[in-house]
């Protein structure tokens, strides 16, 4: 086994609201290394770094509006969300947890700052992913995964911290999503001068989000707050050091290498693939959901 080096450390750019409840800065797809082919199957991240939202008796968010051909993957670290959509899924997610939505064949969806959390207002933190699914699942059932923090695995570091373990495997234990294709979605929790390894095939394209504190990654890079390390497509094995205590979101996953034709809410393999889902989702075949 080998080292799979870091090929960029990115810094955030400058953030954008979706809707008004969500301040994030975009790092899939942003150009150069980090677009949607080179990131596969991860098709977009979006992160809501820690904000400062103001209490109001209308919460904020983003209204009714579609999605088909992939997941959505919401991780909640500060505040809390409220969801629903057009199948029957929905929910709150509080700190810890996550929302995982497979749209697959079309869900209308909305989500907002949950009621009360919204009335008194707070630190925001949030990651939204969208995952995409292989062409053989795109127009399968929609569905709907609330996963509560007290059901991840938790996997002991002992005196380094713990490793929170949402979908794929490490050091043998499994974390509790399905997923489509091979995925690895895990928080490292990390006491200052904690030290863990991951191990990923070569093959799958693999980064790392810093949430909380600094860490370095194979004893020579350096990844501060905020800022998303890509590794390269060779070697497996990798490791991270916390220069303080940190938080720090691994994701891996192999590249499902089919086409990608993305337009809007819509993520297929071809351009007629997308105008069916705009046909199909303005002759009403994504249900209702009241905005």
């Amino acid at each position: 086994m080998s080292t799979k080096k870091v090929e960029i450390v990115a810094a955030p750019r400058p953030p954008h609201f979706v809707g008004d409840g969500f301040r994030v800065h975009n790092f899939i797809p942003s150009g150069f290394r980090l677009d949607m082919k080179r990131m596969d199957p991860f098709i977009l991240l979006d992160y809501n770094s820690k904000f400062h939202f103001s209490g109001t008796e209308t919460p904020r968010g983003v209204g009714v509006h579609p999605h088909r051909g992939f997941e959505t993957v919401t991780i909640a670290y500060k505040g809390r969300v409220e969801h629903g959509d057009s199948a029957g899924g929905g929910g709150i997610i509080g700190e810890g947890d996550v929302q995982w939505m497979t749209a697959a064949s079309g869900v209308l969806h909305k989500e907002f700052h949950e009621t009360e959390w919204a009335k008194d207002g707070g630190i925001f933190q949030m990651v939204q992913l969208w995952v995409n699914l292989p062409a053989k699942d795109k127009m399968s059932p929609p569905k709907y995964q609330a996963i509560q923090n007290s059901e991840m695995k938790k996997v002991d570091l002992g005196e380094n911290g713990f490793i929170e373990l949402i979908a794929g495997e490490y050091q043998g234990e499994k974390g509790p999503a399905t997923t489509f294709s091979p995925v690895h979605l895990m928080n490292a929790k990390l006491k200052k001068v904690g030290k863990t390894d991951f191990s990923f095939p070569a093959n799958f394209n693999t980064a790392a989000l810093v949430i909380e504190g600094n860490i370095v990654v194979n004893g020579e890079e350096n990844a501060p707050t905020d800022h998303f390390v890509l590794f390269e497509n060779e070697g497996e094995n990798f490791t991270i050091e916390a220069s303080e205590d940190a938080v720090v979101l691994i994701i891996s996953g192999e590249p499902l290498k089919e086409p990608i034709f993305h337009h809007g809410p819509f993520v297929m393999n071809n351009r007629n693939e997308i105008i069916q889902a705009f046909d199909d989702f303005n002759q009403g075949k994504f249900g209702f959901l009241e905005d």
